[in-house]
């Protein structure tokens, strides 16, 4: 179990790039789609692992709007593989007091698809445990037009940054505190681009299908490390929340 610092609490909000599942696969002389399907399977242990340590909300990026570049057959198995963790884990989602959230544009989406999703929120839209959020066609750069196209159709001229989140696709929560990628790169891709602008980032070089509970915590830890100052100087931070106490 982390043992949290004197003074802090887990990060209110968690949010992912889950990278490097094709790559986990070719180390093993797998197809890539094997890679998904282990993914799957540290997500649930991340899921978990937020539950209890009391984070409030966990968004993870698992499909970009550039995504849709791949070769086909990988963004089929991709379609299906969504379709079937849908099908299977929202009941347990559910039993575990978890609302299940998907952000981004389903207009690329089977109709069956994007049922199922909208089935699966409706369905865990009462609970009041973790929320976990699937990022799924979604990028930065769409939700940030999308919102600016909204204020322009309202006849806003000029605009405040209160004005803009308010229309962001992700409005109904809080920024990120926390963001970790997997898989070595170090961007955040196109990923939560205004909502990640005070979070504390986080790289590893571990592969999305071997990032388990130990992981997280060794991220935690890090995070812990940090001073979350947002524009203030040291002296003016609380004393359990400065890096170097006096």
């Amino acid at each position: 179990m982390t043992q949290t610092p004197e003074g802090r609490e887990p990060p209110r909000h968690i949010a992912i790039i889950m990278d490097g599942n094709g790559r986990w696969a070719k180390k093993r002389f797998l197809p890539r789609v094997a890679g998904h399907k282990r993914g799957l399977d540290a997500v649930r242990e991340v899921v978990t692992a937020c539950k209890e340590m009391g984070v409030g909300y966990l968004t993870l990026f698992a499909f970009s709007t550039e995504n849709w570049r791949r070769p086909q057959e990988e963004v089929s198995f991709l379609m299906d593989l969504f379709l079937r963790a849908l099908e299977h884990e929202v009941s347990k989602l559910h039993s575990n007091n978890i609302r299940l959230q998907v952000l981004g544009s389903r207009e690329r989406f089977s109709e069956e698809l994007s049922d199922r999703i909208a089935r699966a929120e409706a369905k865990t839209a009462g609970n009041d445990g973790l929320v976990l959020t699937i990022a799924a066609d979604y990028g930065g750069r769409w939700d940030i037009v999308n919102a600016v196209n909204e204020l322009i159709v309202e006849g806003k001229e000029r605009v405040t940054e209160a004005e803009l989140t308010e229309k962001l696709a992700m409005s109904w929560a809080p920024e990120p505190d926390l963001f970790i990628r997997t898989g070595g790169e170090q961007r955040i891709s196109n990923f939560l681009l205004w909502q990640l602008a005070y979070s504390e980032l986080y790289f590893t070089d571990l592969l999305w299908p071997d990032f388990d509970r130990a992981a997280l915590e060794q991220a935690l830890s890090s995070y812990w490390q940090r001073e979350r100052r947002f524009g203030r100087t040291s002296e003016q931070l609380p004393e359990h929340l400065r890096r170097d106490k006096p």
